[in-house]
């Protein structure tokens, strides 16, 4: 199959789920889940569009030879964890993350987008954000930061992460076992990679735009106070 060599020239090959799955197997999907659902190194981790990969490449029969049930048991288990884990460092860290300065990873304004997530739906975000890239990231930990009821975070977490880990791959599973999806695999991923990091474009998109747009009002408010 040429999907590798395709879908890196649409991006990198840590964005090609294909590619990630033939590297590194079940253990690396289950290990990018967990990253990307409590750790602040995923947040630019393919989650969405793994496990539907995960569940075409099961029903292929490619890469992936574990039945059905367990890679989603085990999809849903990292996500679970990976929250937990996301959960416990917020409430560690506090309010000192909406402090921590901007790096080339990290920006203030996903902490703040999933705060504002998490303030709008309440507990039903841990389930909501689970569909949302960045956000899914950021609201376990927001989570923590805000103290929520421990016992209340767990069910919801559970729950959200067997809609997600299960439902995604599952999705993929029977998208994979229709004749037209099969015979046009390659394009299904590609189109599946570049929908994974829609989001995160359209972010970087909105953080240049307001960089300039800050930029443009100082040299306008500088020029102004040099003409009085």
């Amino acid at each position: 199959m040429s999907t590798p060599q395709a879908l890196l020239s649409v991006g990198p090959s840590f964005l090609d789920p294909e590619w990630l799955i033939s590297t590194f197997g079940l253990i690396g999907i289950l290990t990018i889940i967990f990253a990307e659902s409590g750790l602040l190194i995923g947040l630019f981790l393919p989650g969405d569009s793994l496990l539907f990969t995960a569940g075409l490449l099961v029903a292929d029969g490619r890469y992936l030879h574990q039945p059905l049930w367990l890679v989603c048991l085990l999809a849903a288990v990292a996500a679970i964890v990976g929250d937990q884990v996301g959960y416990l460092f917020g409430k560690r860290v506090g309010p000192s993350l909406f402090r921590r300065p901007n790096s080339r990873l990290f920006k203030q304004e996903n902490v703040h987008r999933a705060n504002a997530f998490f303030v709008r739906y309440g507990a039903r975000s841990i389930v909501l954000a689970r569909f949302v890239p960045i956000v899914r990231t950021f609201t376990p930990i927001i989570a923590g930061v805000s103290r929520m009821h421990y016992r209340t975070f767990v069910t919801y977490n559970v729950l959200g992460g067997v809609l997600w880990g299960t439902g995604v791959t599952v999705l993929g599973y029977f998208l994979g076992q229709i004749s037209f999806v099969k015979s046009n695999i390659e394009f299904i991923l590609i189109a599946i990679v570049l929908i994974s990091v829609l989001p995160i474009g359209v972010q970087l998109l909105r953080s240049r735009h307001r960089s300039a747009t800050t930029a443009a009002d100082a040299t306008a408010s500088i020029d102004a106070f040099g003409s009085n």
